[in-house]
Formats: C-alpha cells, structure tokens, sequence
C-alpha cells in the first residue's frame, strides 16, 4: 500500500472541516432553542467579553483614531465592546431570520421610509451596520425579490451551514452571488434581466476607488455607482438598526441623486463619495454598530 503523506492531509483536512460544521450546527441549534432574545443576548454577551481581548481589536482602536481622534482611550474602548457585542447578536439572532416578521413589538422589526421603497428594480446599498444580515429577509417578506452577495467561509462544510441559514430567510426568487469575478458576471446578467440587487460597500477592496471616508481616501467598491449609472436605477440607501434583542428598525432613506455630467468615472467616484457619506452619517450616529474590525484605509 502506497503510503500518500498528501492523501493523509486532505482527509485530515476533510475531518476538520465536517467537525467544524458539525459544532456549527449543534450551536445553531442551541440559539434556536433559545429563542430569539435568549440567544442574541447569550451570543452577545459571550462575544463582548471575549472578542476585545483578540488582537484584532487593536485594528478597530487604530480605526477609531484616525476616524474619530476627538475620543479618549476610555471612549473608544467602549465603542469597540459594543461592536463585539453587536458582532455576537448578529449571530445569535441568524438562526433566526426566517421567522423575525414585522411586529409591533418583541422580537421582529418595523421599518421607517417604506414610502422611499421603489416601485420596481433598484440598486440597494448599506453597511455591516446593526444587524446586516436582516435586509434581505426583510426585502422578501415586504414583496422586493432583491438578491446579494456573500463572501463564502474557508471552511466549504461550515459555509454551507451558514448558507442554509441565510437562505430559509429569502424568497424562492432571490440568489445569493459569491465575491468575486464570477458573481459580479452573474449579478450583471441578474439585473439586465430586471432584478434587485443589493450590496454591502463598506468593506476595503484594494481595485476599488479611492472615495473619501471620515476625511480619508478609502478603497470603495464601485460597482453599486457603476450599475445604478448603466442601469438608470435607484440608488437606495437602507440600514438595519438593533433597537433591542432581536427587534431592529429597517430605516430606507430616499435614493441618492444621479449625477449625469456626462463624465464617467467622475459620475461613478461622485456617487461613490456620496454613498460613503451616507455611512459616515449612520456610524457617527451609532458608532458601535459598526464593524470598525477590519482594515479599511491603508497603513499610511
């Protein structure tokens, strides 16, 4: 028998990832299990305490001083506990999504500007702000077929887990595109045929555009602007704000005005700009619901 050290590696790597996903689900199911209170209260509480001792927290800090260089060191300790514990509810409260619906109150969610919602397709922009992961349930379920992207895990066992999740929340009609060149083709082809589409334009994305962010140039996606340009769509600014465990407000403010210069790529880094103010305003509003984690200007 031949002895395959290369063989012993993926089956090693196999085992690892189908004992990851299988922790996945036992803690998904436990979050379900406790309902939606319990379980973002217990997922937010375990992530404040242990998350701001991560050395990944000092990324959020370095954030914190260039954005905000007017808050002390006790300030911007508080934010970045607040941003873990925000970061936990996200997932305790993802198991679920599909059955939050809108309420009066309790767990569920209300929306404020449903008059800005647009009769037919549209381009949606938000942030990794509150409770992201609520938007496209709460599309569904108010009749807008709007379809997003994801960013798939490392671990293809675990991503599936976490796909069937975010999929029990969505309508038969919307589609899930990865990051990446061929889901940018995809969702081209997806709104060319009529459909919504919605992006999440906060995260770095080193071939983007560099579009001023707290008074910073900051690498910003363009596709957003781009399609909103090509398509003569709307340009929706939506946020989800956590008012309570697992109760949030889905704010949909009016679409940002088009400029039509006729320039281009000046159209395209205006409305960037514009898109990148309107972040700016939500998190200088909440700072805490923000994700500052990861790294969203250069170095410099």
């Amino acid at each position: 028998m031949v002895n395959d050290p290369s063989a012993r590696v993926r089956r090693a790597d196999t085992a690892q990832q189908a004992f990851t996903a299988f922790l996945l689900r036992r803690g998904f199911g436990l979050l379900t299990a406790l309902g939606p209170r319990r379980a973002s209260n217990l997922a937010g509480a375990l992530s404040r305490g242990i998350g701001q001792r991560l050395s990944v927290s000092k990324v959020a800090d370095r954030n914190l001083q260039r954005a905000m260089p007017e808050l002390d060191t006790a300030a911007r300790r508080v934010i970045i506990g607040n941003v873990w514990e925000s970061i936990g509810r996200t997932v305790g409260e993802l198991p679920h999504t599909a059955t939050l619906r809108e309420t009066d109150s309790g767990p569920g969610w209300e929306m404020v500007g449903r008059e800005n919602l647009p009769a037919g397709q549209a381009i949606f922009f938000s942030a990794h702000f509150g409770n992201w992961e609520m938007i496209l349930p709460v599309a569904s379920q108010t009749g807008l077929a709007v379809s997003g992207f994801y960013r798939p895990a490392s671990n293809p066992a675990a991503d599936r887990v976490i796909q069937e999740l975010r999929l029990a929340g969505l309508g038969p009609h919307v589609q899930m595109f990865t990051k990446g060149a061929r889901g940018a083709r995809d969702a081209f082809a997806h709104i060319a045929r009529g459909g919504s589409l919605g992006l999440l334009i906060d995260q770095k994305m080193n071939d983007g555009i560099a579009a001023p962010f707290f008074g910073h140039p900051a690498m910003t996606a363009p596709a957003a602007a781009q399609l909103a340009l090509r398509f003569g769509l709307p340009l929706v600014p939506i946020r989800v704000e956590r008012l309570e465990p697992a109760r949030f407000r889905v704010v949909c403010e009016p679409a940002l005005a088009a400029p039509q210069t006729g320039d281009r790529k000046a159209d395209i880094l205006a409305l960037t700009t514009a898109m990148n103010e309107t972040v700016e305003r939500w998190v200088r509003g909440d700072p805490g619901a923000w994700l500052w984690l990861h790294k969203r200007w250069p170095k410099q």
